[in-house]
């Protein structure tokens, strides 16, 4: 008797193999998403902090503007706000950290050697966007109308020779004074009294063999580079300065191609 062999049973859920194996391609799938994501989560709240103070330092977005911080991307914020600042502003200006360990170590050692005349507001030295600035007020050096230092200033000018003594940065000397006319017998103009201070605490440098002469400029600005308000007694008395400016070779360079930084700040140093 001959057996009908009977069809082999066909199963209805074998769908669910493929399905199952669908879902698991899929969950690992966004398994490695999330796992790329986390990764780059720092390095987008450094990029994201590392932007805004991009865009502040510029003064294209005014402080305190913008969506807050959340703990974890002001924390990253603080590793990165460096990295903007570095490349628009200190950057560019001591590009390398050696010049401005020594710049740092000047300012120190003048604070030190002038505490008494600092403390008397006749000088002022900051570390600022010109390179290392030392501000010698009128009042202090000079008498008005003249381009001749005072004979009691002589130790002062001399401990500031001494602390720039073989630097081997550039130095300019720039004469200001107020916008006052000047005319006497020795000057027609505020553009040559200030020319002339320059140039005669220049020489006193070269006199006493503290600076090379190839690194040495004077300058006359007269009225024009205020850091106070003419309008005002105390205002025209801070303009009436002579500057001594160490600069690193990076920030003439910058000189060209940019303009004059405001030393409005240095009122806030000397009125105090």
């Amino acid at each position: 008797m001959n057996r009908r062999s009977s069809p082999s049973k066909v199963s209805l859920e074998r769908w669910l193999v493929s399905y199952a194996d669908f879902i698991t391609l899929l969950f690992a799938f966004f398994v490695v998403l999330y796992a790329f994501a986390k990764a780059d989560e720092k390095k987008q709240a450094q990029v994201a902090a590392a932007i805004d103070s991009g865009f502040r330092a510029l003064s294209i977005l005014p402080p305190g503007n913008g969506p807050a911080m959340t703990d974890h991307a002001r924390s990253a914020n603080q590793s990165a706000i460096r990295t903007p600042q570095m490349a628009l502003g200190e950057a560019r200006l001591y590009p390398d950290v050696t010049a401005r360990a020594d710049l740092q170590r000047i300012q120190r050692d003048l604070e030190q050697r002038l505490a008494t005349q600092i403390a008397g507001h006749v000088v002022a030295v900051q570390l600022g966007r010109d390179g290392l600035v030392i501000s010698l007020r009128e009042a202090g050096f000079f008498k008005s109308g003249s381009a001749t230092p005072k004979p009691e200033t002589a130790p002062t000018l001399h401990q500031v020779a001494d602390a720039l003594r073989s630097t081997p940065y550039d130095v300019r000397v720039e004469g200001h004074t107020d916008n006052v006319p000047i005319h006497n017998s020795e000057f027609d103009s505020n553009w040559e009294l200030s020319t002339a201070r320059a140039v005669r605490i220049a020489r006193m440098f070269l006199e006493l063999h503290a600076i090379r002469p190839e690194q040495l400029s004077a300058d006359g600005f007269a009225e024009y580079r205020p850091v106070g308000e003419n309008g005002s007694v105390e205002g025209r008395a801070q303009n009436r300065r002579v500057d001594i400016v160490v600069m690193p070779r990076a920030i003439l360079d910058l000189a060209e191609s940019e303009p004059s930084p405001d030393r409005s700040a240095w009122r806030k140093i000397v009125d105090k």
